[in-house]
């Protein structure tokens, strides 16, 4: 093979991959978000008016707008260079660790769950059965620094790891839809909290207000601030980054992950090699929940005011974007954390300016909406076909596989 040919197909091997295709579809998703920036602008649709005879002003209030927007969420997500300080420049970034801290931690769970074929849908449940333990440990009992934080920890991966192999369970044993169980106990535990806080024998403190709250937890069960007491950035950031290596290493080194890759690829095949395909749902949901209870120890620990039921900041459904994003890996998953960590961080700053922070929802579904399209990335930039790697893609063939087995 010539010279020419081989970096011919190197080329092609690039512009065929899934990593291309993420690119490009964070790129669009951008400039959705951009186009109903522009459509939604005071300035230019006024400018519409006269287009044919000034369209300098109409492409001026676009480029504005665009500007305006999405400088605001760089200062408000990765640095402002507007600060007095260096020190408030920065701080932008360590809000973006923080709020990504548990999207990552839960679109690992998540991510596990899509590697084995299956869809886990109940990160919001998992996670608040995590936080009720966690926050019974952290106001309940009384132990001393670190080992407290480590039991608050260890307890919130257990309740979640509870429910997570009950769904795995009741999927193994009654062939059950864990899309279905999962929805539905996202429910039920997202009450069975409220519950919890209402009652002050339990969690709660009875307020004038009637607004549900838990009580405070203990100084000695919080995560400690990583960077001083300036920074609201803790130790999640850490446990987020430990998680992934661990990740990392149950799917792509050890046995248990390749027998997890095994069920998700093609579950027939593997119960014929001699894996227990059952015992592999259960497992896998065990383990999906474990790391989404890491994310409800973030949340639990991470504040030094009692939780609200509204504590889960809807993080179970946004990890399973980040899951998707990151192509369900862990470099991805960590990658895709810190852009919906940046998203968060960065809304304030843009509504300040007028930007509505819905257009950050916006841009967050038409990535997700690209990046579960390849054949539509493909035809846009004319790329060479290639093999759909994403877990939509892998979720999809498993489906078909069933459906032509039937």
């Amino acid at each position: 093979m010539s010279e020419e040919n081989r970096w011919s197909q190197a080329l092609k091997e690039i512009l065929s991959g899934s990593f291309t295709r993420t690119v490009l579809s964070i790129i669009l998703g951008f400039l959705v978000g951009a186009a109903f920036m522009i459509a939604s602008n005071k300035e230019f649709i006024e400018s519409l008016g006269y287009i044919l005879s000034r369209p300098g002003d109409a492409l001026g209030a676009a480029v504005s707008v665009v500007s305006e927007g999405y400088g605001a969420l760089f200062r408000g997500a990765i640095f402002n260079a507007e600060a007095e300080t260096f020190e408030r420049a920065i701080r932008p970034m360590t809000e973006t660790l923080r709020l990504g801290a548990p999207l990552i931690l839960a679109g690992l769970g998540l991510g596990l769950t899509f590697r084995v074929g299956m869809f886990n849908i109940g990160g919001t449940g998992q996670l608040i059965t995590g936080m009720i333990f966690a926050t019974f440990v952290a106001t309940r009992l009384e132990l001393p620094f670190v080992l407290h934080v480590l039991v608050a920890i260890i307890a919130a991966v257990i309740g979640s790891t509870m429910l997570g192999a009950l769904v795995g369970y009741l999927k193994a044993r009654t062939g059950a839809h864990e899309v279905i169980l999962t929805i539905m106990f996202n429910y039920i535990m997202l009450y069975f909290f409220t519950f919890l806080l209402r009652d002050p024998m339990l969690l709660g403190e009875e307020r004038a207000t009637g607004n549900p709250k838990a009580d405070p937890a203990a100084e000695t069960a919080l995560l400690p601030r990583l960077l001083g007491d300036e920074y609201a950035l803790h130790y999640g950031i850490l446990i987020a980054l430990i998680a992934v290596v661990v990740y990392w290493w149950l799917m792509e080194r050890s046995t248990i992950g390749f027998r997890l890759r095994m069920v998700g690829y093609n579950p027939d095949a593997a119960r014929t090699a001699g894996v227990s395909v059952e015992r592999t749902y259960i497992l896998a949901m065990g383990l999906s929940a474990a790391f989404v209870g890491l994310a409800a120890a973030n949340q639990a620990l991470g504040v030094s005011i009692g939780v609200t039921p509204s504590a889960h900041a809807n993080i179970g459904f946004d990890a399973i974007t980040v899951a998707l994003l990151g192509g369900s890996n862990a470099p991805g998953i960590l990658l895709a954390g810190l852009l919906f960590g940046a998203f968060k961080a960065g809304a304030p700053s843009m509504q300040v300016l007028g930007v509505s922070p819905e257009v950050l929802g916006i841009v967050q579904g038409a990535i997700v909406l690209f990046i579960a399209a390849p054949p539509l990335i493909r035809a846009l930039f004319r790329l060479p076909p290639g093999q759909t790697t994403n877990a939509l893609g892998a979720i999809r063939d498993r489906l078909l596989r069933r459906g032509g087995a039937k």
